[in-house]
């Protein structure tokens, strides 16, 4: 009893060594890379704390970008555990890293120079740091770039990736250089978000080969992506799906939030950034691949159906109001009476587009499914009803094996 295995509990299959040996090891890069993300995240927390009342991060917003920052690392740990041969794993890890390192050292900077904390040493060290937040604008359409298999299709591709890296690299060389030349002549200062302050036409230049460089590699990923997805077929252009569907959630997200309050703005790049690795890691690991016709159709039609509902609303409330002359609280009320007594029926005829466009397999399913309904309600002989259910099932299910059990009573 005392000195026996451990016997797993009721329903649970017992842990044998042949399956343990199957299960992939932690990769100790991304291990080391995940804990300094987390060292980062806490060191960024606690010096957002102390710069709260001069830094333009709100508390909202802070805690968005956290999450977001967990995200990424959890989610680079886990595709660089299971694909510890696709770079995309340790990608994600290194460009969280480096935007929370550009983060955390400006925030030290800020406390060090503009409010006056003297006392905390590696001062000069934290405007070093602060060129790495560049690194990550870099890597994220690399990750693109290189999805799935973190491969490029041809020779012409990797020298053009080679050129973009190394215009990134300038582009960042060029600032570090400029601030070490500042801290060696002790003549550099820091701006009021703890930003080396440098300039001069070198480091111009080098700012516009970065974003130069940034803005090649986003359209070489966008241009890869839709040509890999044009020819793809089954599990790669699912796989693409799931990619494209990041992006758009990134870009409608993310997009729309700019210009508006810092807020809205911070929580918007969470989100979108969040999304963007989360796409990443299933299309990668395959995870609940075929999934992604139903979430598109759906997302589709309940935008289709929002935006129809939103128009019908405001256009019967402005035509109570402004040309029936009826009260407005009587006006609202029935117009969002008209807008719930259409949802279900616009939804249903939406859905049906939106799924024969974007969802077919779903469509021809359903289509299959009714008429053999219909032709349910006047069959009479129990040999054709059992065959036609037989080849329904078949024909939407597509089982490995259909079996028919009848029973005798009466």
């Amino acid at each position: 009893m005392f000195g026996g295995e451990s016997q797993p509990a009721v329903g649970e299959a017992p842990v044998t060594m042949e399956v343990a040996a199957r299960r992939p090891p932690w990769p100790t890069k991304a291990v080391a890379l995940t804990a300094l993300v987390l060292v980062l995240i806490a060191a960024t927390a606690y010096i957002g704390t102390e710069t709260s009342p001069a830094s333009s991060v709100s508390a909202i917003g802070g805690a968005a970008l956290m999450l977001m920052f967990l995200t990424m690392a959890a989610v680079g740990l886990i595709v660089a555990r299971y694909q510890p041969r696709n770079p995309i794993g340790f990608l994600l890890l290194s460009a969280d890293a480096c935007f929370l390192l550009g983060l955390a050292s400006g925030g030290y900077a800020m406390l060090v120079y503009p409010l006056h904390h003297h006392g905390l040493p590696l001062g000069t060290v934290a405007l070093m740091l602060n060129p790495a937040g560049s690194a990550a604008i870099v890597m994220l359409p690399i990750i693109v770039l290189l999805f799935p298999d973190g491969h490029l299709p041809s020779r012409r591709w990797r020298q053009f990736l080679g050129a973009a890296v190394a215009i990134a690299a300038y582009s960042v060389a060029v600032p570090e250089i400029a601030i070490v030349s500042g801290i060696l002549g002790h003549h550099l200062r820091s701006n009021a978000d703890g930003t080396p302050a440098i300039t001069g036409p070198l480091v111009t230049t080098a700012t516009l080969a970065g974003i130069l460089a940034a803005c090649s590699i986003c359209v070489a990923s966008v241009v890869r992506q839709v040509l890999a997805w044009r020819h793809a077929s089954g599990e790669r252009r699912q796989q693409i799906k799931w990619l494209i569907s990041g992006v758009c959630v990134f870009a409608l997200v993310t997009l729309p939030s700019l210009g508006v309050s810092s807020q809205i703005w911070e929580a918007g790049i969470a989100i979108g950034f969040s999304a963007l690795p989360v796409a990443i890691s299933i299309g990668i690991l395959k995870y609940r691949l075929y999934d992604i016709d139903r979430i598109i159709s759906r997302t589709l039609a309940y935008a289709i159906v929002t935006g129809l509902l939103v128009g019908v609303y405001a256009g019967l409330v402005l035509l109570a109001t402004r040309v029936l002359s009826f009260h407005t609280p009587v006006a609202v009320a029935a117009s969002t009476l008209a807008a719930a007594a259409l949802f279900n029926p616009v939804r249903r005829r939406v859905q049906q587009l939106v799924d024969r466009r974007f969802n077919r397999a779903r469509y021809d399913a359903d289509q299959t499914v009714a008429a053999f309904a219909a032709r349910l309600k006047d069959a009479v002989d129990l040999t054709s009803v059992r065959d036609d259910l037989t080849g329904v099932v078949q024909k939407t299910l597509e089982p490995a094996h259909v079996s028919v059990w009848i029973s005798e009573r009466r």
